[in-house]
């Protein structure tokens, strides 16, 4: 199978490439999790984060907001401890402050996916590009969502974070046209 060049011979991140990365992602609960597992990998590779999903959804209750912005200074000291996860305090204090601001949005806007798939239109770009040295790291949009999210209390979320979670939620299709999972309009 033809892949994107970014994925490595590991089943798991084939496995995320091929059914995961580039699809249309609705539910609420789960890109809250995206959004957050995007922070997390600030300063990082998305396949160390992907090693440890399992982990992090474990520890932030499987990103369920309501429980996340409970949390209290017992629950920080635990997930400083937690070797399963990123154990950065910014990145662990962001995931509560997002919980904090997603349950807001979400009171504005009915659901948070009505919100971020305001951002394209609420349909996928389906971008076209031959070569991998060809996708950008940040665009217009992602720039607008990046400061749009900071301005309502989200943390770990410029423009480059943003961007990837749009490719991370099918929010943009940046398959390469050589990939199989490349799709035409």
């Amino acid at each position: 199978m033809n892949r994107c060049g970014w994925v490595n011979q590991d089943p798991l991140y084939i496995e995320y490439h091929d059914h995961e990365w580039g699809i249309p992602v609705y539910d609420d609960r789960l890109l809250f999790e995206y959004l957050n597992l995007e922070g997390a990998q600030a300063g990082l590779s998305w396949y160390t984060i992907l090693k440890k999903r399992k982990s992090y959804r474990k520890a932030f209750d499987n990103f369920e907001a309501e429980k996340i912005v409970h949390y209290d200074e017992r629950k920080m000291e635990e997930l400083l401890q937690n070797e399963g996860i990123v154990r950065n305090k910014l990145k662990i204090n962001a995931v509560i402050s997002n919980a904090k601001a997603f349950i807001k949005v979400v009171e504005e806007f009915g659901l948070f996916s009505a919100y971020i798939w305001s951002f394209v239109d609420g349909k996928p770009i389906q971008n076209h590009f031959k070569d991998l040295s060809e996708v950008p790291a940040t665009t217009e949009i992602s720039e607008r969502l990046s400061k749009d999210l900071k301005k309502r209390g989200f943390k770990f979320v410029g423009p480059t974070i943003c961007y990837a979670f749009m490719q991370a939620v099918g929010m943009v299709n940046d398959h390469v046209m050589t990939c199989d999972c490349y799709k035409k309009e």
